[in-house]
């Protein structure tokens, strides 16, 4: 077996512990106070899509989860003003399904305002994304 090199070791060392101080400060960033809402607007330049699975907590009644949302005031907060709602559905065995519109620089606001408002009743599920079918249809014109 080959010996390791101890100046690569302390790299390696040093690498792990610049992580652990990441780590250590977001997770110190998550206990700061929320963001602030943003007047920001959506163009095509800044935009992403945000696809949230909101998972019911199955082993609570649902007027007990709604009670819970209402508390915490999820719908007063959710969706915070200036998102476009692409869509939301209610997919049976999941819970709710909803893809927002908004500017990347809202993506901590809208985090903050589900852990805030939405955990609890339900476990949480995001997938960022971006619109792609200008630059796709594009591409199969320029194809044919």
């Amino acid at each position: 077996m080959k010996k390791l090199d101890s100046g690569f070791c302390l790299m390696v060392g040093k690498v792990l512990l610049a992580g652990l101080f990441s780590i250590a400060a977001s997770v110190h960033a998550q206990t700061v106070a929320a963001p602030q809402a943003s007047t920001a607007t959506a163009t095509a330049d800044n935009a992403i899509l945000l696809t949230i699975f909101l998972k019911h907590d199955q082993s609570r009644p649902l007027a007990e989860l709604n009670a819970q949302l209402a508390k915490q005031g999820f719908f007063k907060a959710f969706p915070p003003a200036g998102t476009e709602v692409m869509s939301w559905y209610v997919t049976m065995g999941i819970g709710q399904v909803i893809t927002l519109r908004f500017p990347a620089s809202r993506l901590r606001e809208i985090n903050r305002i589900l852990e805030d408002t939405a955990w609890g009743p339900y476990r949480t599920e995001f997938y960022v994304s971006y619109d792609y079918k200008d630059v796709a249809m594009g591409q199969h014109a320029k194809a044919q």
